[in-house]
């Protein structure tokens, strides 16, 4: 099995915490996403797993050998791991074939055992065609395969992936999303990744670890992390939102600085903080729970993205294609919300705060 226990891991270089209290199990097979902003520590936790940091405190459990603890360090090459970095790193020297190859040559492999087993990765990567082109006449897209090819030859019982489509270009990178799943789901392994990007994190996980400054802040499959937020940062990073202050008074929060008011019956009392997604935001031919006027409006093909203001405050809004030659700029604008999120206003923005 290759399970992974992150028993109360705590990292420091000298005086800066970059990992606070990390407890958490990774199951067999499951597809893990570490995701957070450029400096949260996500990567540092992955560099643990390999065994290229040791942690300051706590251990590291891969199956149920421990890996890295107070007493016990196992090097990277002996802990039965694949890893794919944000830069290709393969070698330009080699053709697809050798670059694959190379970590069975290491291991002293029979040829005929690795070509088998590179004819049989090269297949699940779609690259058989391409087994004796060196990197350089290779996409992006292909080369970051190849990467994947090698790390997956070993049959590791873990694999590591650290940002590992940053570099693609857009339609690039959603291709290799759901080949790396599908790669993942034929091989049966347990895949820890590496991202700032939510919408990776959405499409590939089975679970998601949003961390921001060294802590995590919430755990749970993706549509959980999207609907359920536990405080506003989860919200603002994980997807489009937008925050208005209010009050809540006699079943309604009163929207500040607006005049107009939602309808609410949870338990918050007092000053809270709306948080509404552009999609539960739908514009209505007559008067509804919010007006307002539409200050712009976006063209994007599937979507009309506008911006309504609400006597100052913004509101984005994303509706339907055939409602932008239906509404203009200016006009007074009708909305129902279909859903919306409310969390204590303590006064502080700190927790939006994204520090890199």
């Amino acid at each position: 099995m290759s399970t992974v226990t992150i028993s109360n891991v705590t990292k420091a270089f000298g005086d800066v915490v970059v990992l606070e209290h990390f407890d958490e199990v990774f199951q067999d097979q499951e597809f893990i996403t570490l995701l957070g902003p450029s400096g949260c520590g996500k990567t540092t936790m992955l560099r643990i797993i390999a065994g290229f940091e040791k942690p300051s405190s706590g251990a590291v459990y891969i199956g149920d050998r421990v890996v890295s603890s107070e007493k016990v360090f196992v090097p990277p090459e002996k802990r039965d791991i694949g890893m794919v970095f944000q830069s290709y790193a393969v070698w330009p020297h080699m053709t697809v074939f050798e670059n694959v190859a190379y970590p069975l040559k290491i291991k002293k492999m029979h040829k005929e055992q690795i070509k088998e087993k590179v004819d049989n990765i090269l297949d699940i990567v779609h690259l058989s065609q391409y087994a004796d082109r060196i990197p350089s006449q290779l996409s992006g897209g292909q080369q970051q395969r190849v990467a994947l090819g090698r790390a997956l030859v070993a049959e590791p019982r873990l694999l590591l992936l650290d940002e590992p489509l940053s570099n693609l270009d857009a339609k690039l990178r959603e291709s290799m999303r759901y080949e790396i799943k599908d790669i993942q789901r034929k091989l049966g392994i347990t895949v820890v990744y590496v991202t700032h990007d939510q919408i990776e994190a959405m499409t590939m996980s089975d679970r998601i670890i949003v961390i921001n400054r060294g802590v995590v802040q919430q755990i749970g499959p993706p549509m959980e992390i999207y609907r359920h937020p536990v405080n506003q940062f989860v919200a603002d990073f994980v997807g489009k939102v937008d925050f208005l202050k209010g009050e809540v008074k006699g079943g309604r929060v009163e929207l500040t600085g607006i005049g107009q008011t939602l309808p609410y019956n949870g338990p918050l009392t007092g000053r809270v903080v709306v948080a509404i997604r552009p999609e539960n935001v739908q514009i209505m031919d007559g008067p509804s729970l919010l007006n307002g006027r539409l200050q712009s409006k976006f063209y994007l093909g599937d979507v009309n993205d506008c911006r309504v203001s609400l006597n100052g405050e913004i509101l984005r809004v994303i509706a339907p294609v055939e409602t932008y030659d239906q509404v203009q700029v200016d006009a007074e604008i009708h909305l129902d919300v279909k859903e919306f999120l409310v969390y204590p206003d303590d006064g502080s923005d700190e927790l939006l705060k994204i520090v890199t």
